[in-house]
């Protein structure tokens, strides 16, 4: 599954630098040069990882973003950047819910570092089988199931699948799928996610009752699960 970054930074070097090296990690990355489209992206959008400057200009800055975002119950890991390196500094960051402090100027590896660290730990404290109604979706042995019964899928509509179910009861762009369930440099029609959605559908919804995926008109996709 592709990991999708969201970087605030209103610096246009040090962003383009940032996404340039994160890119390079086969990271997806967007980019954001001002507090009110960041904050914006940050509270509609789902991402693995959030890197949010906190002395973006005006009162509204990084720090306020981020307390928005938890005020909201959005639980993306947020690495805050900041030239402000006191250790008041720092723990003002991390109460207002930052997951990590990096202070400039700071090595690249460090940063890129840093943001494995936080994409690793949500996974450690997932369960390992996810639940939408009677599918589930066993992340360590791959074995889907519904009814008790199991479907056979191939690779990518595993995770297709896998990531509908991670982001249950929340509408999916077209696009958003394709930067987390395909390759960064793969080459995709605008037809492909149609493509497997349907074929998901033939699997796990057309043999059963209830239909769980459904198509959220003029944007995309969800999985429905009460």
């Amino acid at each position: 599954m592709i990991m999708r970054i969201l970087l605030i930074e209103d610096e246009h070097k040090i962003a383009n630098a940032l996404k340039k090296a994160l890119e390079q990690e086969k990271y997806a990355v967007d980019v954001s040069y001002d507090r009110d489209s960041g904050y914006a992206m940050a509270t509609t959008e789902p991402y693995d990882v959030a890197i949010i400057d906190r002395m973006l200009p005006g009162s509204y800055n990084g720090l306020q973003i981020v307390k928005e975002m938890r005020k909201e119950n959005i639980h993306t890991p947020v690495l805050l950047l900041t030239a402000l390196g006191s250790i008041s500094d720092k723990t003002s960051g991390l109460d207002a819910g930052a997951d990590d402090y990096l202070v400039k100027p700071f090595a690249l590896e460090e940063l890129l570092a840093r943001v494995r660290a936080l994409i690793r730990r949500p996974a450690e404290s997932e369960s390992t089988v996810l639940i939408a109604d009677d599918l589930t979706l066993n992340t360590i042995t791959y074995e889907v199931k519904r009814e008790d019964k199991e479907i056979q899928l191939t690779s990518k509509e595993y995770s297709l699948l896998e990531y509908l179910m991670r982001n249950q009861n929340r509408p999916l762009s077209k696009d958003i799928i394709i930067s987390h369930v395909w390759d960064y440099d793969a080459d995709i029609l605008p037809n492909t996610v149609e493509v497997y959605i349907k074929y998901l559908r033939n699997k796990i919804d057309q043999p059963f009752q209830k239909q769980l995926i459904q198509t959220v008109r003029g944007f995309g996709y969800k999985l429905k699960s009460e």
